[in-house]
């Protein structure tokens, strides 16, 4: 098994009155300091470049795919109106990323784009998604990412309705709106925004989605997923959760769920259609900084193989306890006892809690969850003492165990001829 180590999102911030953090939002910069535009009006001061003036764009219809990253080099600001007749007829990928572009035009005349991505730009609007007679370029997206730019209204997604994959992360998103047609939309990306409701009827509609990431936004109670029953991945983290309900429908079906930086308790995590649940699917769970106490609420989730609990409140072995297979409890009302645990347990993440003080840590844990594999972000060796190790000096470990065998026992067959050669010559 390979080091794992959890997602790690913003510090989750304080929450303050509505009014003053929309204003501070207002002039919240984009994340990349070299795209940073300033006020607003700034970028009609930057030079006009096109497509074509940073790179050399082929006309042959053998070509399909067309990139041009400005990580380096000229940004583009400017794609131009007829930017689709300067390319390929039978374009299906374009990649116009980490630019100053502002606008999206020139797109009309792709008819058979399948990809587009305009990733890390200054696009305030989505538009000539649907502009042409036909329908192009929304009717034969596939693929659209937008992420990392400064668009307020995702509406014109609708334009998209054969969309299997969205990215729309950190841009300024206040609603979720234009979702509900997408009918075999698969994954979708909204994260670092500033959503404050799962909105149902937007949701509802996407019967086939598999992947929904939210993080990082202001959301303050889980819903709207009742008709996601091919829900597979949800990301909840660095919002304003302290409850985890309404996951009925996603019971024989979530693998990973995602919750850190968020306020949830144990109340909070033990409520009967959130985690007292019993997924029968759920490998992964991440619940990093937050108020966890102790891991009874974790106990029935017998497939869980990764799970991520740093900078919470757990603070005796007592409390980590019931995610051992040699766990007993009693049965409420009961005197008759059983056994619960995560049996599949291979990756724990307890840093950060104050059971991670104690000096033998480490061998606690090990001895106390056998299954384990790794302990926070260190591999755990197979010995009893269960120190960290690195997984290429666990390799260089077994050779020299097995070379130091070898050498021994050569070392012994000698002695014993040696032995054998003295006695002869006594006789």
């Amino acid at each position: 098994m390979s080091n794992k180590d959890p997602p790690s999102p913003p510090n989750f911030p304080a929450v303050q009155k509505d009014k003053e953090e929309e204003q501070q939002e207002e002039h919240e910069p984009l994340p990349l300091d070299w795209t940073k535009l300033g006020e607003q009006g700034d970028h009609h001061d930057l030079p006009i470049r096109f497509p074509s003036d940073v790179y050399e764009i082929s006309k042959s219809p053998d070509e399909t795919d067309l990139c041009i990253v400005g990580t380096a080099g000229q940004k583009i600001t400017r794609i131009g109106n007829n930017f689709w007749k300067e390319c390929s007829p039978n374009l299906t990928s374009l990649v116009l990323r980490s630019h100053l572009i502002t606008k999206m035009e020139g797109l009309s005349g792709f008819e058979y784009l399948t990809t587009l991505e305009l990733y890390d730009n200054a696009v305030e609007k989505l538009e000539d998604l649907n502009s042409s007679e036909g329908g192009f370029p929304g009717k034969t997206l596939l693929i659209m990412d937008m992420s990392y730019n400064s668009i307020r209204d995702m509406s014109p997604v609708s334009f998209c309705p054969n969309l299997v994959e969205l990215y729309l992360a950190q841009n300024k998103l206040k609603t979720m709106t234009g979702l509900s047609q997408l009918k075999k939309l698969r994954k979708l990306d909204l994260g670092a925004n500033r959503l404050r409701v799962m909105e149902e009827d937007e949701l509802s509609g996407l019967e086939n989605l598999e992947e929904l990431w939210l993080g990082k936004n202001k959301i303050t109670e889980v819903g709207g997923l009742d008709k996601l029953t091919k829900l597979r991945r949800l990301d909840l983290q660095a919002n304003r959760l302290t409850v985890v309900e309404n996951l009925t429908a996603q019971k024989e079906t979530l693998e990973e769920l995602y919750l850190s930086h968020n306020n949830i308790g144990n109340r909070g995590a033990s409520q009967p259609t959130g985690l007292a649940l019993n997924f029968t699917k759920l490998t992964t769970l991440d619940l990093s900084r937050n108020r966890i106490a102790n891991t009874t609420i974790f106990a029935h989730l017998v497939h869980l193989e990764d799970l991520w609990l740093s900078g919470n409140k757990i603070t005796t072995f007592e409390d980590v306890a019931p995610l051992s297979v040699n766990h007993w409890e009693k049965e409420e009302g009961s005197d008759c006892e059983f056994r619960k645990g995560c049996p599949q347990l291979e990756t724990l993440y307890l840093e950060y809690n104050p059971v991670a003080d104690d000096t033998d840590y480490r061998r606690k844990l090990s001895e106390l969850i056998p299954s384990l594999t790794q302990i926070d972000a260190n591999m755990i060796s197979t010995s009893s003492f269960a120190y960290p190790i690195d997984q290429a000096a666990s390799g260089y470990l077994d050779d020299l165990e097995t070379s130091m065998r070898e050498k021994q026992a050569t070392a012994i067959e000698l002695a014993k001829s040696q032995m054998m050669k003295k006695s002869s010559e006594d006789d």
